[in-house]
C-alpha cells in the first residue's frame, strides 16, 4: 500500500470518522488498483486506471470505485500531494426507487410464523424490530439490552459513530422481551445465534430472506416509506433514519398518486371537498 494510500486510510478512519466497513471497502477499491497495476495510486495515468476498472459490467459498482478514487485524489489534492486535480465521471445511471413492502405485506408473514423455539422467537422479534426502528443492520446487531429505556433505543454507533435515539413500538418491545425471557443465554448482546454467540449480518440476512424474501435493507426503506406515507415530516425522518442530508431522505417521497391526492383533499383548503 503507497503511502498516500495509508494517510488517506487514516482521514477517513480518524478526521471522518467513517464506520468500519465503510473504511473496509474504501481500501478494498484503491488496494485493488495498487495491486493490479504494481503503482501508487497517485502515479497512475487515468487512462491505465479506466483500463483496470473496464472489466466491471456492473455500473453501479464502477460508479462506487470512481466515487472512491474522486475521494482519494481530492484529498490528495488537498495535501499537496498532486498537483492538477482531475476527476472522473460517473456513469450515468436510471432512476430507480427503493424497493420496499408494506404493513400489511409485513404483518401477514409474520401472523404466519410458527414461534415454538426461542430462535422463532428471536426471528419474530428481529424482523419486527427492523420494521419499527428502521435501524441499519449493523446498527440493529451492535444493539445491547441496556441501549433500551422504557420505548427509547440509542443508537450508540450509528453512521460515523453519531449517536442517535428512536421510539420503538410497544408491539416490537413486547416481541424482544418474549425472546429474550426465552432465550437460554444471558449476553449483553441482544440478538443472538443458537450458541448464544452475537448474531452475524449473514444470519440476519438469511432471516429476512426466508420469511419476507427481501433483504434486511428492505426493512429500512419500508420503515422509512410508511413514516413518510403517514404524513411525517420529512426532516424528522432524516433525523431517525440517522441521514445526514435531507436529499437522500427525499428518495421516500416515492408516494403513489392515491395518497397524494388524499394528503391534498385532507390537508389543503382550497381542496377540501373540491376533488
Amino acid at each position: 500500500m503507497s503511502n498516500e494510500l495509508e494517510a488517506f486510510i487514516e482521514y477517513i478512519t480518524v478526521t471522518k470518522a467513517l464506520s468500519t466497513n465503510s473504511v473496509a471497502a474504501y481500501e478494498s477499491d484503491l488496494k485493488s488498483i495498487e495491486t493490479a497495476t504494481s503503482t501508487p495510486l497517485i502515479a497512475l495515468r487515468n487512462e491505465t486506471v479506466l483500463q483496470v476498472l473496464s472489466v466491471i459490467d456492473n455500473r453501479r459498482t464502477l460508479n462506487r470505485k470512481l466515487s472512491t478514487l474522486n475521494a482519494f485524489f481530492t484529498f490528495c489534492h488537498k495535501q499537496h500531494f498532486i498537483g492538477e486535480l482531475s476527476k472522473f465521471k460517473l456513469s450515468k445511471l436510471p432512476a430507480s426507487l427503493p424497493k420496499y413492502l408494506s404493513f400489511d405485506e409485513i404483518m401477514c408473514a409474520l401472523d404466519a410464523m410458527t414461534l415454538q423455539k426461542w430462535t422463532d422467537l428471536r426471528d419474530y422479534a428481529l424482523l419486527l424490530f427492523l420494521y419499527a426502528t428502521g435501524t441499519r443492520i449493523s446498527e440493529c446487531l451492535n444493539t445491547e439490552q441496556g441501549d433500551f429505556e422504557d420505548s427509547w433505543l440509542r443508537i450508540r454507533h450509528g453512521k460515523g459513530d453519531k449517536e442517535r435515539y428512536i421510539p420503538v413500538a410497544k408491539d416490537a418491545m413486547r416481541a424482544i422481551e418474549n425472546y429474550r425471557n426465552a432465550a437460554p443465554y444471558d449476553s449483553s448482546a441482544l440478538w443472538l445465534n443458537s450458541r448464544g454467540k452475537k448474531l452475524s449480518r449473514i444470519s440476519a440476512y438469511k432471516i429476512t430472506k426466508k420469511y419476507l424474501n427481501v433483504s434486511t435493507h428492505v426493512l429500512r426503506h419500508s420503515y422509512a416509506t410508511a413514516l413518510i406515507a403517514g404524513g411525517a415530516d420529512l426532516r424528522v425522518v432524516q433525523e431517525l433514519l440517522g441521514h445526514v442530508s435531507l436529499l437522500t431522505t427525499q428518495i421516500y417521497t416515492h408516494l403513489q398518486p392515491d395518497h397524494l391526492m388524499q394528503t391534498v383533499v385532507q390537508c389543503h383548503p382550497l381542496s377540501k371537498g373540491t376533488l
